[in-house]
Protein backbone atom coordinates (compact mmCIF):
# COMPACT_ATOMS: atom_id res chain seq x y z
CA UNK A 1 0.00 0.00 0.00
CA UNK A 2 1.24 3.31 -0.72
CA UNK A 3 -0.11 6.77 0.51
CA UNK A 4 0.74 9.94 -1.78
CA UNK A 5 0.17 13.25 0.10
CA UNK A 6 0.83 16.47 -2.55
CA UNK A 7 1.42 20.06 -1.46
CA UNK A 8 2.47 23.15 -3.36
CA UNK A 9 -0.65 24.36 -4.63
CA UNK A 10 -2.00 27.61 -4.44
CA UNK A 11 -2.91 31.27 -6.53
CA UNK A 12 -0.68 32.74 -8.47
CA UNK A 13 -0.84 35.11 -11.78
CA UNK A 14 -0.48 34.18 -15.06
CA UNK A 15 3.19 33.83 -15.87
CA UNK A 16 3.82 33.20 -12.19
CA UNK A 17 5.44 29.48 -11.06
CA UNK A 18 4.48 26.92 -8.66
CA UNK A 19 6.18 23.71 -7.53
CA UNK A 20 4.23 20.64 -6.49
CA UNK A 21 5.27 17.90 -4.77
CA UNK A 22 4.47 14.78 -3.89
CA UNK A 23 5.69 12.71 -1.15
CA UNK A 24 4.69 8.75 -0.60
CA UNK A 25 5.17 6.19 2.16
CA UNK A 26 4.24 2.98 2.95
CA UNK A 27 6.48 1.53 -0.19
CA UNK A 28 9.25 3.01 -1.92
CA UNK A 29 8.10 5.27 -5.25
CA UNK A 30 11.13 3.76 -7.01
CA UNK A 31 8.87 0.70 -7.67
CA UNK A 32 6.24 2.44 -9.90
CA UNK A 33 5.23 4.64 -12.68
CA UNK A 34 4.11 8.35 -11.21
CA UNK A 35 1.85 10.73 -12.72
CA UNK A 36 0.57 14.24 -12.18
CA UNK A 37 -3.02 14.67 -13.26
CA UNK A 38 -5.39 17.53 -13.28
CA UNK A 39 -9.36 18.24 -12.88
CA UNK A 40 -10.80 21.17 -13.39
CA UNK A 41 -14.66 22.19 -12.70
CA UNK A 42 -16.88 19.74 -14.87
CA UNK A 43 -14.09 17.89 -16.65
CA UNK A 44 -12.43 14.63 -16.71
CA UNK A 45 -9.15 14.00 -14.54
CA UNK A 46 -6.63 14.18 -17.14
CA UNK A 47 -2.62 13.11 -17.28
CA UNK A 48 -0.36 16.07 -17.51
CA UNK A 49 2.86 14.69 -17.02
CA UNK A 50 4.78 11.07 -15.93
CA UNK A 51 7.40 9.33 -15.78
CA UNK A 52 8.52 6.07 -15.50
CA UNK A 53 10.46 4.71 -12.38
CA UNK A 54 13.92 5.24 -13.51
CA UNK A 55 12.98 8.98 -15.01
CA UNK A 56 13.90 7.20 -18.44
CA UNK A 57 10.94 7.72 -20.00
CA UNK A 58 8.61 10.88 -19.41
CA UNK A 59 5.70 12.08 -21.08
CA UNK A 60 3.76 15.70 -21.20
CA UNK A 61 0.45 16.72 -22.42
CA UNK A 62 0.66 18.97 -25.43
CA UNK A 63 -1.39 21.88 -23.36
CA UNK A 64 2.11 21.89 -20.91
CA UNK A 65 5.01 21.30 -23.00
CA UNK A 66 7.89 23.11 -22.45
CA UNK A 67 5.99 24.84 -19.38
CA UNK A 68 5.97 21.67 -16.93
CA UNK A 69 8.53 19.64 -15.74
CA UNK A 70 8.14 16.98 -14.01
CA UNK A 71 10.88 14.87 -11.93
CA UNK A 72 11.45 12.21 -9.21
CA UNK A 73 14.19 11.67 -6.35
CA UNK A 74 13.57 7.89 -5.07
CA UNK A 75 15.90 8.74 -2.30
CA UNK A 76 13.68 11.06 -0.83
CA UNK A 77 10.03 9.21 -1.64
CA UNK A 78 9.09 12.79 -4.10
CA UNK A 79 7.35 13.44 -7.03
CA UNK A 80 7.90 16.96 -8.32
CA UNK A 81 5.86 19.15 -11.13
CA UNK A 82 7.55 22.47 -11.83
CA UNK A 83 4.71 24.58 -13.40
CA UNK A 84 5.85 27.51 -15.30
CA UNK A 85 4.39 30.67 -17.42
CA UNK A 86 1.62 29.62 -15.76
CA UNK A 87 -2.02 30.38 -17.95
CA UNK A 88 -5.35 30.39 -16.30
CA UNK A 89 -6.39 27.33 -17.96
CA UNK A 90 -4.14 25.34 -16.05
CA UNK A 91 -6.40 25.94 -12.92
CA UNK A 92 -7.33 22.49 -11.58
CA UNK A 93 -6.89 20.63 -8.45
CA UNK A 94 -4.47 18.49 -9.10
CA UNK A 95 -3.44 15.23 -8.29
CA UNK A 96 -0.66 12.41 -8.32
CA UNK A 97 -0.81 8.87 -8.66
CA UNK A 98 1.14 5.40 -8.60
CA UNK A 99 0.81 3.04 -11.30
CA UNK A 100 2.84 -0.45 -10.37
CA UNK A 101 4.28 -1.04 -14.01
CA UNK A 102 7.55 0.20 -13.59
CA UNK A 103 8.43 0.41 -17.47
CA UNK A 104 5.30 2.55 -19.40
CA UNK A 105 3.13 5.38 -18.20
CA UNK A 106 -0.23 4.53 -18.51
CA UNK A 107 -2.89 8.06 -19.54
CA UNK A 108 -5.83 6.99 -18.40
CA UNK A 109 -6.79 7.60 -14.82
CA UNK A 110 -8.06 4.29 -14.36
CA UNK A 111 -5.24 2.85 -14.90
CA UNK A 112 -2.99 4.60 -11.77
CA UNK A 113 -3.28 2.19 -8.31
CA UNK A 114 -2.64 5.18 -5.63
CA UNK A 115 -4.15 8.36 -5.54
CA UNK A 116 -3.03 11.54 -3.81
CA UNK A 117 -6.28 13.44 -2.19
CA UNK A 118 -5.23 16.52 -4.57
CA UNK A 119 -3.95 19.95 -3.71
CA UNK A 120 -6.20 23.12 -5.88
CA UNK A 121 -3.83 25.15 -8.40
CA UNK A 122 -5.55 28.81 -9.42
CA UNK A 123 -3.78 30.77 -12.16
CA UNK A 124 -5.51 34.31 -11.37
CA UNK A 125 -5.53 36.46 -15.58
Amino acid sequence: QVQLVESGGGLVQAGGSLRLSCVASGRTLSSYTMGWFRQAPGKERDLVAGLTWNAGVTYYADSVKGRFTISRDNTKNTVYLQMNSLESEDTAVYYCAANVGKWVIPRTAMEYDYWGQGTQVTVSS
